[in-house]
């Protein structure tokens, strides 16, 4: 976790934390992406969710590829954000084949069922960096910030992470949506609060 007395400016903190995280070695990202998703898995914010909208991993991002088995598995609806203009839509999948080249080098869902937003449980967000009120910081863009606060019914929000990505404080802005809480390879963390990685926080 990177500690600091006051918020860091949000172009230096992208840059030391994509390198950080993108000289993760290919095994070692591997291992701690592992280990952060089974952290989720067992908790009760999955088990009770029925829809999960998740992300398609990129620039050295945690994986989500065991949330999606596993979310399959039990019969649970699984969607992916696809760009469209300046907004963000979700679609259901039922496989990992179901993805095309899409903008800024994510993979997209190429189907056709939308998600209504607002019937989404959990969403796993994809981020720079998190910290202890809940802000994240994205990569400038503004997709999932103009999503969520367009939500009547949010659900269940959670920033899925590496450790060092987990920051003190971070600049920021009267019209963030604050997550419910973050999950790294270290386990479950809720604004100011650590809780058990096996149960809800």
């Amino acid at each position: 976790m990177l500690r600091s007395a006051l918020p860091v400016p949000k172009s230096y903190l992208r840059i030391r934390l994509l390198q950080q995280r993108e000289r993760l070695s290919v095994d070692e990202r591997k291992s701690r992406s592992l280990v952060a998703q089974r952290h989720l898995l067992l908790s009760d914010i999955f088990s009770a969710a029925r829809t999960i909208a998740l992300y398609r991993p990129i620039r050295g991002e945690v994986a989500t590829a065991e949330l999606f088995s596993a979310a399959r598995l039990a019969g649970k609806t699984v969607c992916f954000p696809r760009l469209d203009g300046d907004h963000m839509v979700f679609v259901a999948i039922a496989d990992e084949g179901s993805f095309v080249p899409g903008a800024f080098g994510v993979e997209e869902p190429w189907g056709t069922t939308i998600v209504t937003p607002d019937s989404i449980d959990l969403t796993v967000v994809p981020g720079v960096a998190f910290d202890r009120q809940g802000h994240r910081l994205g990569y400038g863009k503004g997709y999932y910030d103009r999503e969520l606060s367009q939500r009547s019914r949010r659900g269940t929000l959670v920033g899925l992470c590496f450790d060092f990505q987990f920051v003190d404080r971070l600049p920021a802005e009267s019209h963030d949506i604050p997550l419910d809480c973050l999950v790294t390879e270290n386990g479950f963390f809720t604004p100011r609060v650590v809780s058990d990685a096996h149960g809800s926080p």
